[in-house]
């Protein structure tokens, strides 16, 4: 009898085809200029193996634009909300993605359960480790979860900061009187080294290590 955990479904050969289809969408909407988009530090990805990719939340786009600059197929832990909307509903169930009920502990669990098993199967799990969007001038403390799961699994973390999303989609109550859409706003997305868990004996020390990382990659990209 095979007990081998099944392949998670944002790792099959489904979400790999849809993965690649919305990625060349996104690309070619990069090239064309329709929003102006760089990505700093690619390459600190590794090519194969599981990794944790941890980045800050200022919009909805965060995920549109962080998945699209990866090389790798990712899965991420998202809120649950989205599975109802149109069309990002049908997207996020085909390729897999983690819903999560914010202060929902028994939905909590069931999301971790689920990002360890990506990991498991080598994956790439996207985390956003504040929780929520963050609009300027707030702080959010970083939930544990993301320290936990790291040192767990012995998974790096790769961070990543990014910047200006919220400058091309703000939300209703930071935008004022400018635009909803705002396509000509530059984004950057700056991935950090990766950061091993092994380096850190408690979650409380790698979680804030983690938080002075993306602060500083943010500082950089500004």
């Amino acid at each position: 009898m095979n007990n081998e955990p099944r392949r998670p479904k944002g790792l099959g050969k489904r979400a790999w085809v849809t993965t690649q289809l919305v990625r060349r969408i996104l690309r070619t909407l990069a090239w064309s200029n329709v929003v102006n988009v760089t990505v700093i530090g690619r390459d600190r990805v590794p090519a194969a193996g599981p990794v944790i990719v941890a980045s800050n939340h200022i919009s909805m786009l965060d995920a549109v634009f962080l998945w699209g600059a990866l090389r790798r197929r990712a899965i991420a832990i998202a809120m649950a909300e989205l599975w109802s909307w149109p069309i990002v509903g049908w997207l996020v169930r085909r390729l897999g993605q983690i819903p999560v009920v914010r202060r929902d502990n028994e939905s909590g669990r069931a999301a971790t359960a689920q990002a360890e098993q990506i990991l498991r199967h080598n994956g790439v799990l996207i985390i956003y480790p504040e929780g929520r969007l963050v609009a300027p001038g707030e702080d959010e403390p970083y939930k544990p979860g993301v320290a936990k799961l790291a040192l767990a699994t012995g998974v790096p973390i790769v961070p990543v900061a990014t910047t200006g999303t919220d400058g091309v989609l703000p939300t209703r109550r930071t935008r004022g009187d400018g635009p909803a859409f705002n396509r000509r706003h530059p984004v950057t997305i700056h991935f950090g080294h990766p950061i091993n868990p092994a380096d850190f004996d408690n979650p409380d020390k790698l979680l804030e290590h983690l938080r002075h990382t993306i602060e500083d990659l943010r500082a950089q990209a500004l």
